[in-house]
């Protein structure tokens, strides 16, 4: 559908374009992580390329491992924003790539000692080398990219 020269896609063509579910889409506009959709005369709901690409960088943030609430600050910047003119959200990004960091390094020393016990041939430790404080949570190992 074009309206004044844009192109508006249905809830059914944006969800195949970006990705994502129906449903999903009504719960990101629910949950104000989306704007609410333009609505046809029929109440239909229609989006642009805009929202489309807002859906692909929401999917993205999620497999980094961002909350859908730690989102909402990038998503209310205009696409062709400089985050230097955002030092809070940089400064946000930034402590999130040291999180990921510190569990791949976490993901490194369990990985070493898998390897280790596979050298040895053995699962009897001499000492066990994963410290406690570099070691995710059962919680944050299954949240990690969801």
């Amino acid at each position: 559908m074009r309206v004044s020269g844009e192109v508006l896609y249905s809830i059914k063509e944006t969800a195949e374009k970006a990705g994502l579910s129906e449903d999903t889409i009504r719960y990101y506009e629910k949950i104000e992580l989306l704007p609410r959709a333009d609505r046809k005369a029929n109440r239909h709901r229609v989006y642009r390329q805009e929202d489309i690409r807002t859906m692909k960088l929401i999917s993205c943030l999620k497999k980094t491992g961002m909350s859908l609430e730690e989102m909402k600050p990038y998503l209310h910047m205009s696409m062709d924003s400089d985050l230097e003119d955002f030092p809070e959200e940089r400064e946000m990004l930034v402590n999130h790539r040291m999180k990921i960091e510190a569990q791949i390094a976490s993901l490194q020393q369990v990985v070493d000692f898998i390897d280790e016990k596979l050298d040895k041939r053995s699962m009897y430790p001499d000492e066990c080398t994963l410290t406690a404080e570099k070691q995710m949570s059962v919680f944050e190992k299954k949240n990690m990219f969801l």
